[in-house]
């Protein structure tokens, strides 16, 4: 059995679809199992999981709030470094395989190549250097687990990006947009097969691993294809001038890493995995849209 957490989430939603969709017997959570308090989630267990045997323990649950984070340093740290050493700790007791969801914002993004999961993380804001510590306490209560680090996440069922797009289109003749920020977008329903792709291979290969969708884009192209999209599917009937400004023209109380792109080589090894591009992943998105 597997026992997924965050169910409601954007990332959860998708899981939990291939999960139905599979017919694989699962528990799904959310925010009524607390992360954070240990006899809640202890408890959870004792009454719900019985003699059925749990294989394995997804975490999609987050504290995600990256600008938000600099203010409310205690809540960051409380999920996704406490909340995550609590999983932990009963991912253990179960013998299961956890595979935990973390963060491209691990790195300063200083590098000008590609991260592979070997490079140093140096986290420059608080929400970064609360999931770094998370990993961390996952390391040092477990020996089978798989952390995925991903970037740039959007899908149907949560705020992100693609949304807050197509929502300044509508209302804005000018979007300015940031250039020199690099990375990599990553469709959610992407990540999910790949979450559902470590279950079926259950590889011995532990550890960190990235995931995104393929190819190396900045948020000003991104947000050009989106609204190319956007026209093409009537999502988006004005004109708009997306216009490229640099970090600096766009202060956030939360520094964003100038680069952002992430190796998949290990996993797609690993798992014989076949990543689709960032543009069809998104094509893909807004033909769901219509």
């Amino acid at each position: 059995m597997i026992w997924l957490i965050g169910n409601k989430g954007m990332l959860g939603r998708d899981v939990e679809g291939l999960l139905r969709e599979k017919g694989w017997e699962y528990l799904g959570t959310d925010k009524e199992v607390d992360i954070t308090d240990y006899g809640v989630i202890d408890g959870f267990v004792a009454k719900n999981v019985g003699n059925r045997n749990v294989k394995w323990v997804i975490n999609c649950s987050a504290y995600t709030a990256v600008d938000r984070a600099e203010d409310e340093h205690e809540m960051a740290f409380k999920i996704n470094a406490e909340g995550v050493e609590n999983i932990a700790k009963i991912v253990k007791d179960l013998g299961a395989v956890l595979i935990h969801i973390s963060t491209d914002y691990v790195y300063d993004g200083k590098k000008e190549d590609v991260y592979l999961e070997t490079d140093r993380p140096n986290p420059i804001g608080v929400y970064g250097k609360s999931k770094l510590e998370g990993e961390e306490r996952i390391k040092k209560f477990l020996d089978k687990y798989f952390i995925i680090r991903t970037a740039w996440l959007y899908g149907r069922n949560g705020n992100n990006f693609v949304y807050t797009m197509l929502n300044l289109f509508k209302e804005k003749d000018v979007v300015k947009v940031v250039s020199d920020q690099w990375g990599s977008p990553t469709y959610t329903k992407d990540l999910a097969r790949a979450i559902i792709k470590f279950v079926e291979v259950s590889p011995n290969s532990y550890g960190i691993y990235h995931f995104t969708n393929e190819g190396k884009t900045n948020w000003f192209e991104f947000a050009k294809k989106i609204y190319e999209y956007a026209q093409m599917y009537d999502l988006i009937k004005r004109e708009v001038r997306i216009v490229p400004i640099t970090t600096e023209q766009y202060p956030t109380k939360a520094e964003r890493p100038h680069n952002s792109y992430l190796s998949k080589e290990k996993i797609k090894q690993t798992l014989g995995l076949e990543i689709p591009k960032w543009e069809d992943s998104l094509k893909n998105f807004m033909e769901e849209l219509v």
